[in-house]
């Protein structure tokens, strides 16, 4: 029985204190993950709130986008409208320009109607002297 008690009295010196130091380490770590675990659910709540935060900005701003097109779309609108009505006119004074440039005299032609009113009114005034005479 000797050696049953030597090696239960070798164990017990051996392993107990390994043992207590074990059970020490143990519950440092236990301790450790506690804080590190409230800081996971702390970091998991400021995430939380950044997500909201996130989502209502961007529900924020896909209304004021929205909005922004609409306008832009009203300013298209308006554009178009503004557009369709220069062309139109633009169109309405080509045709008077066109109508001026058939119906009126060219420079040629003008030149030739000053002489024959010229003609004309020498030979009107040489058959008044003639009538006068």
């Amino acid at each position: 029985m000797e050696i049953k008690e030597t090696v239960q009295k070798l164990l017990q010196e051996m392993v107990v204190p390994d043992l207590s130091r074990i059970r020490d380490e143990n519950s440092k770590i236990l301790s450790i993950l506690e804080v590190t675990n409230k800081r996971l659910d702390d970091m998991n709540t400021h995430l939380a709130d950044q997500s909201r935060r996130i989502d209502d900005v961007r529900s924020e701003l896909g209304q004021r986008i929205d909005g922004t097109n609409k306008r832009i779309d009203e300013t298209n609108k308006r554009i178009d409208a503004v557009h369709s009505d220069l062309i139109d006119r633009l169109d309405a004074n080509n045709a008077r320009i066109d109508r001026f440039f058939l119906e009126s005299v060219s420079k040629d032609e003008h030149h030739k109607f000053d002489k024959r009113v010229s003609r004309l009114e020498r030979e009107v005034e040489t058959i008044r002297r003639q009538i006068a005479a």
